[in-house]
């Protein structure tokens, strides 16, 4: 037996397999963004320099963890508006306490004020405690958690999905999508090479006799312009009217697939 190459799958897109990029596949500049999640808040970059320092949570020097907090902000560059809002905020609270700190202590007569800093350490406290607990449980084995095995027998049941008809309006907008597509690379031609109708339908059926089925944009070739789809397109249409070829659709508004009958 011969051995059969398998392309490699590139993408999945609308559940069709692509193995080969399309020809006017267009990537915008901003179409990839890679989001690195190092910390999930303010509170988790406070955390992680109170730990990396071996700091006393209950007795935080104040002035060193802002200055490395605004730092990092800096270092991260958040371009996300709500995502910024959050560290800048938990930023001016630490100035807030930080200046708080700076002020004239009271004399032992008058009303003893609460730290400065007691509401964060409880807020870090209690974040701490939570993290930890949701680090024992990532731990936990995923089986039976989120998990679980079950068995089906399926031998019993018969699907018989009925293909639904293909009016002519979905093909015809099929056909346009070619257009739309063709006519982004369309290009002044100074002789026309005439396009014949009869060979168009010999080399439609000469491509569907090599693979089982293919999708209706792939009998197009872009490099023909616009009067190369219109003779692909006639021939097409020649071709089911002598019932050469079927035209399916799998669902409703999903691709259309050409087989040789």
């Amino acid at each position: 037996m011969d051995a059969v190459t398998t392309l490699p799958t590139l993408a999945t897109v609308n559940g069709t397999l692509l193995h080969t990029l399309p020809e006017d596949l267009y990537i915008p500049p901003d179409a990839l963004e890679v989001l690195l999640d190092t910390f999930e808040g303010p509170l988790d970059l406070l955390l992680y320099l109170i730990r990396r320092q071996n700091m006393d949570i209950v007795d935080i020097p104040i002035a060193q963890i802002t200055q490395q907090y605004i730092a990092y902000i800096q270092l991260m560059g958040i371009l996300n508006l709500d995502m910024a809002a959050e560290y800048l905020l938990m930023a001016a609270l630490l100035a807030e306490i930080k200046s708080r700190m700076l002020l004239p202590r009271k004399t032992e007569e008058e009303i003893e004020e609460e730290d400065p800093r007691a509401t964060l350490i409880r807020r870090l406290q209690e974040y701490e405690i939570i993290k930890n607990a949701a680090e024992q449980i990532d731990e936990l084995p995923r089986m039976e958690r989120e998990l679980f095995s079950t068995l089906v027998d399926v031998s019993a049941l018969s699907v018989e999905q009925a293909l639904p008809e293909l009016p002519l309006h979905d093909l015809l907008l099929a056909f346009k999508d070619v257009l739309i597509r063709v006519d982004q690379h369309s290009h002044h031609h100074v002789s026309r090479e005439p396009l014949s109708l009869r060979e168009r339908m010999t080399r439609i059926l000469d491509t569907l006799t090599s693979v089982e089925s293919c999708t209706f944009p792939q009998l197009f070739s872009q490099q023909e312009g616009r009067a190369g789809a219109v003779v692909t397109f006639l021939a097409i249409l020649e071709l089911g009217k002598d019932s050469l070829i079927e035209i399916t659709q799998a669902e409703p508004y999903s691709e259309l697939r050409v087989k040789a009958a």
